[in-house]
């Protein structure tokens, strides 16, 4: 089987290494991968959004699965055009894929189906949400309705940051049309958990529970980013809670989306706060999470490919999906400057020195010049690794990320520190 993975981060290093392991798997693409992918697959220089483009190279080469990684392609409707020319791929069509594409869509899906969430209101005017938050309680969370490279939600303590973040996403448009509506949220207090689960739009199979780390600096503080690092499973959410998780929100999501006409395929990511009132989403994203897949994928012990084909025929039924014992733990190295500005070319020394079984180190923002391998992003390298405790897991992964240096490199140095110190009596 020929497979093609798009996407050049993380979150699809993930994905290629695990389809890699694969006895089905004889060949796989990835459009355009990066320069640690360009080592288990044939990287093409053929952009995410080019979705013509990409469904001609999926037809030329008569590739058997398409595995998408990153949102946009999905939400610009790639799984339309590919099953127009009977090709198969894995992921939601452009209007289930609007569960992530936009947050007005979901926040009101969610208020229709009674799926537990933060209450809210939309706005399209700047003067109606001003009018709004000046008779509000704060903090309050203000999120651009479209996508925002996960930067699109702010928390704010007072009128003046809010009235600072209103400029900058309908009147700056620092997110496009993006910022043609923005929500306002009431603020959730507990902690932030991430299920993904498996789904062919008819079953729902939930993967291990993960938690992000979203800030950039120790001790959750500073701005948020694309993610610094995360850790499977969590603590947090045993066999029941995940029962209550499969009954009161995946389902219902896409059973309700269903019952809509926008069938989904694919991967469906449940961003949940843990409060005292219990579960509530705060977000849903249309595919695997980045960092969330580069902890959950090691931990499957079932074949990707399988599982990912069963889904594309909807026979998700059949499969018996299984775990391995143990826990992974993520962290991310960054540029200098990130999640603000940050210089790429910075040379990546000590790579070769990371040899432990237990480590994979799973590239995003690298691109290799000779025979070196220099930094192309914000979010450089995710260091993973794998152990039976967390703790031997997070020892791992630090003692791999001492190897490893670049200048201006970034990292937060407490991941899973939240992993033994949470209340477990949500419900």
């Amino acid at each position: 089987m020929k497979i093609l993975v798009v996407g050049g981060g993380g979150r699809e290093h993930a994905m290629v290494w695990k389809l890699s392991q694969s006895p089905l798997v004889k060949k796989i693409y990835a459009a355009p991968g990066n320069a640690g992918i360009s080592s288990i697959a044939e990287c093409v220089e053929i952009s995410p959004g080019d979705i013509k483009r990409l469904t001609d190279f999926a037809e030329k080469n008569s590739i058997d699965l398409t595995m998408v990684g990153p949102e946009l392609p999905l939400t610009l409707g790639i799984v339309d055009e590919f099953e127009k020319r009977n090709l198969k791929i894995f992921g939601p069509k452009k209007e289930a894929a609007l569960i992530e594409g936009s947050k007005v869509f979901a926040k009101e899906f969610m208020k229709n189906y009674h799926i537990p969430t933060a209450s809210f209101k939309i706005f399209e005017t700047k003067k109606d949400v001003l009018d709004f938050i000046r008779s509000s309680e704060f903090p309050l969370v203000i999120k651009a309705d479209g996508l925002a490279a996960g930067k699109g939600a702010f928390v704010v303590e007072g009128l003046k940051s809010a009235e600072e973040v209103i400029d900058k996403v309908m009147v700056e448009k620092i997110f496009g049309e993006s910022g043609n509506k923005i929500i306002v949220e009431e603020f959730l207090t507990g902690e932030e958990v991430t299920v993904l689960a498996f789904t062919d739009g008819k079953t729902v199979l939930s993967m291990v529970s993960s938690q992000d780390h979203k800030r950039i600096y120790d001790g959750d503080r500073g701005p948020n980013t694309g993610g610094m690092g995360a850790y499977a499973p969590t603590l947090m959410i045993n066999d029941r809670m995940m029962e209550k998780i499969n009954e009161d929100i995946l389902e219902p999501t896409i059973f309700g989306l269903s019952r809509e006409g926008r069938i989904y395929k694919g991967v469906l990511y449940a961003g949940l706060m843990m409060t005292e009132n219990g579960l509530k989403v705060v977000e849903f994203n249309c595919r695997f999470g980045d960092p969330e897949a580069q902890v959950v994928l090691p931990l499957l012990e079932s074949d990707l490919a399988e599982i990912s084909i069963s889904i594309v025929e909807e026979e998700l039924e059949l499969e018996d999906i299984n775990w391995k014992e143990g826990s992974a733990v993520c962290v991310i190295l960054a540029s200098g400057g990130y999640p603000g500005d940050y210089e790429e070319g910075k040379e990546i020394i000590g790579l070769n020195r990371v040899k432990n079984e237990g480590v994979i180190v799973f590239h995003s923002g690298t691109k290799k010049v000779g025979d070196k391998f220099v930094t192309s992003g914000g979010r450089v390298l995710g260091v993973t690794a794998f152990d039976k405790t967390m703790q031997g897991a997070l020892n791992i992964a630090y003692s791999a990320v001492d190897k490893i240096n670049f200048e201006g490199m970034q990292y937060r140095h407490d991941i899973g520190y939240r992993a033994t110190n949470v209340r477990r009596e949500y419900f």
